[in-house]
């Protein structure tokens, strides 16, 4: 990882994502690109009309001008907070601040190319009131990016026990190999969780676990594999928190669209589940 994108809103979520760009960087001597993105529709006038009800069209205009002041004055304040905590973590010299207008989804696009992982929090500025609700733009951020996304937590902790859920699927396959390539996995206590839905499905978990093992194993590793029963979701959050894991590494949306609206993504109660933050792979 030599170069990381970090997405921040000056939330306290992504206060703490910012630290682990910045334990991250430590490590492995990584630049950063820090992202804020000025959300476009608060502009839109239908926003700007409802907060001016039948004031006509002067005070639009005059309205969208203040609005866009503020929000200047704004991305000052995020730019200086992310910065007091990179220059806390002595990294401040391989930073590079950014701000756009726009959508965050349809912005990331062009910063992302290039960027080795994008860090992200899993929750923004309306967390205190939507506690059990991830960031609007998460989940399709999640869906689009080509590289690894790391959903960060509340509060930072340095990553020491890192748990895979594997499945057997392309992007869990994809998340292994990441995780035997980088220097970063090589001190961590690996442990690999494969979830058996029901008897029937045993045979096909405890085959999963021998196929990661053996490829943590050819690199030299060494892991923890466990069958875990129940449903998906429930079951590895409960072996997350009763093992102290620091960070779950999961694939992300793989089952079809059909089956995720019909009972949900797989991928997304695992993040509202868990409480660490969870490495994403498509």
């Amino acid at each position: 990882m030599k170069r990381l994108l970090v997405c921040t809103d000056g939330s306290n979520y992504s206060q703490e994502c910012c630290r682990y760009g910045a334990w991250l960087a430590q490590q492995n001597g990584a630049s950063i690109d820090v992202l804020y993105v000025t959300d476009i529709r608060q502009f839109e006038v239908p926003a700007v009309a409802d907060l001016s009800g039948s004031l006509g069209i002067q005070p639009f205009e005059g309205m969208v001008a203040q609005l866009k002041e503020v929000e200047g004055i704004k991305a000052k304040f995020v730019e200086e907070q992310a910065h007091k905590v990179f220059s806390e973590a002595g990294v401040i010299d391989v930073v590079t601040f950014h701000h756009e207008t726009g959508l965050l989804v349809d912005v990331l696009s062009s910063y992302a190319e290039g960027a080795d992982l994008i860090l992200l929090g899993k929750r923004g500025e309306n967390a205190n009131f939507a506690t059990e609700h991830l960031g609007s733009m998460l989940e399709r951020v999640l869906r689009s990016a080509d590289q690894p996304c790391l959903v960060t937590a509340r509060a930072f902790r340095p990553i020491t026990k890192v748990a895979i859920a594997y499945d057997g699927g392309a992007s869990c396959k994809r998340a292994l190999e990441f995780v035997v390539e980088d220097a970063l996995f090589k001190s961590v206590e690996l442990h690999v969780v494969s979830v058996a839905e029901g008897s029937s499905c045993e045979d096909d978990a405890a085959a999963w676990l021998v196929e990661a093992e053996m490829v943590i194993q050819a690199a030299g590793l060494q892991s923890t594999c466990q069958v875990l029963g129940g449903e998906v979701e429930s079951a590895i959050a409960s072996y997350v928190e009763g093992q102290g894991v620091d960070l779950l590494i999961a694939g992300a949306y793989g089952h079809s669209r059909i089956r995720e609206f019909l009972i949900g993504s797989t991928t997304t109660q695992l993040l509202r589940a868990c409480h660490v933050s969870v490495l994403c792979f498509r």
